[in-house]
């Protein structure tokens, strides 16, 4: 296995890492945001809030991408596996 090959490959995962994570990330940050400039206003400080939207959102997320995630996840692992007989 050559250089480019490697770089390939961890090129690969890390765009699928992105691929699979950045919705989630996103959302828990959008949902950060949100909850800090409304506790702001309200001067309500608690942390519970934001600790449980955050929870019912990945909750809520996972349920409707995740058949998506686990398609890119194993397509990704099916190249990979395909590609073995191809290593020098």
């Amino acid at each position: 296995m050559n250089d480019a090959q490697i770089i390939d490959v961890f090129r690969r995962m890390a765009l699928a890492g992105v691929k699979v994570a950045g919705p989630v990330l996103a959302v828990i940050l959008v949902i950060g945001v949100v909850v800090s400039i409304l506790q702001t206003i309200t001067q309500i400080q608690e942390q519970a809030i934001v600790f449980v939207l955050k929870f019912a959102a990945v909750g809520i997320i996972l349920v409707v991408m995740g058949p998506w995630m686990l398609q890119v996840l194993s397509s990704l692992v099916y190249e990979l596996w395909s590609t073995i007989p191809e290593i020098e």
